[in-house]
């Protein structure tokens, strides 16, 4: 009797490769590879600033709509947060470390109205993503400045991006100009484009109907 080995696939081989350093390949959603890299992947060119004249707004309902530049979020109580972090585009990366200022905390400094049920990211260029408001009140959330202790690479989002680790990382919009609560979910760019309204990795919610 002949028996027929089947190879395996890339999936099947990053898997077994993550088993064989040691890492729990529980951490790694379905349809996954892991990467050691951070691939970079974003809409439109990217932006130069002037710290000088950038700010981060925080609106819509809230009692105190804010207006900060630079200088006064890095001022604000910041958390460092270590965390995995998922592209719908199929890479995971394991243990990155952020370091920023918690949304919820920015969303309580503007005194976020009750009525609020969702956060729209604004970056530059018009490009937007959409969160339910209990995704971002949790610890990791954040509005962050700093990636592996450095501040981020203008690629990947410099001055400041929004991170939502446990979403895929669209999700997590780069050079962020803006966080606006809603009463009621407001689409962002992906989302009206095909991709999923929500995204969690662990599901494949990906694209529409996923």
């Amino acid at each position: 009797m002949f028996w027929h080995c089947v190879p395996m696939g890339f999936f099947d081989r990053n898997r077994a490769a993550l088993a064989e350093r040691g890492i729990d390949a529980t951490r790694l959603p379905p349809g996954q590879y892991f990467t050691d890299r951070f691939p970079v992947l974003h809409v439109g060119d990217v932006p130069s600033y002037d710290l000088t004249a950038w700010d981060l707004q925080v609106g819509g309902l809230v009692r105190q709509p804010l207006r900060l530049s630079f200088d006064e979020l890095r001022a604000l109580p910041a958390t460092e947060v270590l965390t995995d972090i998922h592209c719908v585009t199929k890479w995971s990366k394991f243990d990155t470390t952020w370091r920023g200022v918690r949304v919820r905390d920015l969303l309580d400094l503007a005194g976020r109205d009750p009525a609020a049920t969702h956060v729209v990211g604004h970056a530059e260029f018009g490009y937007s993503a959409n969160l339910p408001l209990e995704d971002v009140l949790g610890d990791k959330a954040l509005v962050a400045y700093e990636y592996e202790g450095a501040p981020l690479e203008a690629e990947h989002g410099f001055p400041a991006r929004l991170v939502v680790p446990h979403l895929y990382f669209w999700k997590s919009v780069k050079w962020l100009r803006g966080l606006e609560l809603t009463n009621g979910d407001q689409p962002g760019f992906w989302e009206r484009n095909g991709y999923h309204n929500y995204g969690d990795p662990f599901r494949e919610q990906r694209y529409w109907g996923d």
